[in-house]
């Protein structure tokens, strides 16, 4: 006959369900936002509707944020609180949306460029939140400056959107509610390869040559940061270089006339069907590319831990 099993213990228990709050998180949420937009289309109450672009917009930015601190936490030495996470998402959110709006509408103009200029201003306004809320961290690691810049970009991406949200909502025939859960999705489906990669890229890299509030600006951390900036313009430019291939690929004699006339010309049924797989072909594209980049790095700093073992 087999003893008793013992039960396990209360602090084994609570951490088991510490490590997989982020499923429960997300799928609470998600009910919740599901729930908000059926009462709102059920009884077209108006006052529902910042809880709907709320829900919407900061559920997997928070839930991403979430499941990155609990994969930091089994690693030893992790400096990251909760209290970081908490500033670098809030503030470091709100910050970096104003920094970048000022420069933006100062520094940018209607250009060939304009979208490399919007990449560099906010990665950049981004780094300089980061470096900000990471002050008061007596000592940090890599993987702590990749979690702290994932938490610094998803909560310039929640804020972000949550402004996509409501310039959706608001049209000139009144309010589109449909315009807004389809940006919504939209943006929370890219959201993990957006914002919170690029800056959690810099971050990783920018704490692996510095110390917090030691930075270093190394000709690696520069380098990352233009890559980031990069793929950031990229990412923004992807619709209008799908719209220029799609011209190139299929465009026609009437077309051209228009182009040069310098007029854009409207798409060909052709055309209107290749530009959303253009435009994701594109948006795959660099979304592997940060994310291989991101790999790469962890595998990076796996190795002098698996050599010390």
């Amino acid at each position: 006959m087999q003893p008793p099993r013992t039960p396990p213990r209360p602090q084994h228990t609570a951490r088991r369900h510490r490590r997989h709050l982020w499923p429960r998180l997300f799928g609470t949420g998600l009910a919740l936002w599901l729930a908000t937009v059926a009462v709102t289309l059920a009884t077209s109450n108006p006052t529902l509707l910042p809880t709907v672009i709320l829900l919407g917009s900061f559920l997997v930015p928070v839930t991403f944020v979430c499941w990155a601190y609990e994969r930091s936490r089994t690693v030893p030495g992790s400096g990251i609180g909760p209290e970081a996470l908490f500033f670098g998402f809030i503030v470091g959110g709100v910050l970096g949306v104003l920094g970048a709006s000022l420069l933006e509408s100062y520094l940018l103009r209607q250009a060939a460029f304009v979208y490399l200029g919007v990449g560099l201003i906010e990665e950049g306004v981004k780094a300089g939140v980061l470096m900000l809320t990471a002050r008061g961290l007596a000592s940090a690691s890599p993987r702590d400056g990749l979690v702290l810049g994932a938490t610094v970009g998803f909560g310039f991406a929640a804020f972000e959107s949550a402004g996509y949200a409501l310039n959706a909502l608001v049209t000139q025939r009144g309010l589109d509610l449909m315009a807004l859960v389809q940006t919504e999705i939209l943006r929370g489906l890219l959201a993990p390869v957006g914002h919170g990669l690029w800056t959690a890229i810099l971050g990783g890299v920018l704490f692996a040559a510095s110390a917090p509030g030691h930075w270093r600006i190394t000709l690696r951390v520069l380098l990352t940061f233009l890559g980031v900036s990069l793929l950031h313009a990229l990412w923004d430019s992807v619709h209008a270089i799908a719209a220029i291939l799609a011209f190139l690929f299929t465009g026609t004699y009437w077309q051209a006339q228009l182009l040069e006339q310098g007029r854009v010309p409207p798409f060909t049924p052709v055309q209107a069907a290749l530009v959303p797989l253009l435009d994701f072909a594109g948006m795959a594209l660099v979304a592997a590319v940060g994310v291989g980049w991101l790999a790469a790095l962890v595998r990076g700093w796996n190795r002098p831990a698996a050599r010390r073992t």
